[in-house]
C-alpha cells in the first residue's frame, strides 16, 4: 500500500497520521520489521519525510477490533478470584497472557474473552483483553483481569503508582550474590542487558529461602516492572534461574536437597 506525504515529520508520526487507529505499538513494530520503505528504501521510525515522498507498506495494519481477544474455549482458566469489578486467574507456565498479533488463540486473554466477554473490550492496547499486567510465557503466577473500565483504570493506575506488590520464586543455579540489585536494564532484541549508560531504572529485592550446594530458592520481589527484570538480575548476581537458557541458567538435575 502506498501513500503519499502531504507534509514534512517524522516517519513515525506521518504514518500515525495516515492510521490513528493503529496503535503505536503496532506501527512500531511494522518500522522494526522493516515493512515501512519511503522513495523504495528501508525507513526508521526517526526518519524524516517531506511533502511529495512516497511511503510503502508491505502490510496494512490491522483495527483496533480486530487485534482484540478472539473469545477461546480450549484454554480453561484457574480462577483463584472472581468479583463483579475484577478476575484473577492462575496462569500456568508456556502459555501466552495475550496475543501478539490478530486473529492469535491459545493465550490467558483470548479463555477471559470467551469466559467473561466484558474483557475483551478493556485495555490501552486492544490486546490486552482487561489485563491490567503481564507474565512472560514461561512464567506461572496470578493475573489480574479487570471486567470494568473503573476497575482497568483504579488498577492500571495501581500498578503506575507501585501500590501492588508483585512477589515470585525462582529456583536458581547457585545463590545470588547480594539481597537486592539495582542494576539498570535495557532490551536489546530477545534479551534485557544491565546497562549502566542507557538501562532504565530496575529494583528487584531478593530473599534466599533455602539453599544447597548447586541451588536455591529465593523469593524476589520486582520494585519496578522492567522486561525480564527478575531473570537478568539474578543473572547478573551470579544466579542465573535453573532451565533458563537465554540468561545462563543450566538445566535442573535431580536434587535431593529440595
Amino acid at each position: 500500500m502506498k501513500h503519499t506525504i502531504t507534509h514534512a515529520d517524522r516517519a513515525d508520526k506521518a504514518l500515525n497520521h495516515l492510521y490513528p487507529g493503529a496503535g503505536r505499538r503496532q506501527l512500531a513494530r511494522l518500522f522494526d520489521d522493516g515493512a515501512v520503505r519511503i522513495n523504495g528504501r528501508r525507513a526508521h521510525k526517526g526518519d524524516r519525510v517531506a511533502p511529495g515522498d512516497e511511503l510503502e507498506l508491505a502490510q496494512s495494519p490491522t483495527t483496533a477490533e480486530e487485534r482484540r481477544p478472539i473469545a477461546d474455549p480450549a484454554l480453561p482458566l484457574a480462577v483463584l478470584c472472581e468479583r463483579t469489578d475484577l478476575i484473577v486467574v492462575d496462569k500456568p507456565a508456556g502459555v501466552p497472557s495475550q496475543p501478539l498479533r490478530a486473529g492469535e488463540r491459545g493465550t490467558i486473554a483470548n479463555a477471559l474473552a470467551h469466559r467473561y466477554p466484558e474483557c475483551a473490550a478493556l485495555g490501552d492496547d486492544p490486546r490486552d483483553g482487561g489485563l491490567v499486567h503481564r507474565l512472560d510465557i514461561g512464567t506461572s503466577g496470578a493475573l489480574i483481569a479487570a471486567r470494568t473500565p473503573a476497575a482497568y483504570r483504579a488498577l492500571r493506575d495501581a500498578f503506575a503508582a507501585g501500590q501492588i506488590e508483585k512477589q515470585y520464586l525462582a529456583l536458581t543455579c547457585g545463590t545470588p550474590s547480594a539481597r537486592a540489585c539495582d542494576a539498570p536494564l535495557v532490551q536489546r532484541g530477545k534479551r534485557v542487558a544491565v546497562d549502566h549508560a542507557e538501562g532504565l531504572a530496575a529494583y528487584t529485592e531478593l530473599e534466599v529461602e533455602r539453599a544447597t550446594a548447586t541451588h536455591a530458592r529465593v523469593r524476589c520481589v520486582a520494585r519496578t516492572g522492567r522486561m525480564h527484570q527478575i531473570r537478568a538480575h539474578l543473572a547478573y548476581l551470579g544466579a542465573p534461574i535453573a532451565g533458563d537458557a537465554r540468561y545462563g541458567g543450566a538445566p535442573l538435575a535431580d536434587d535431593p536437597g529440595f
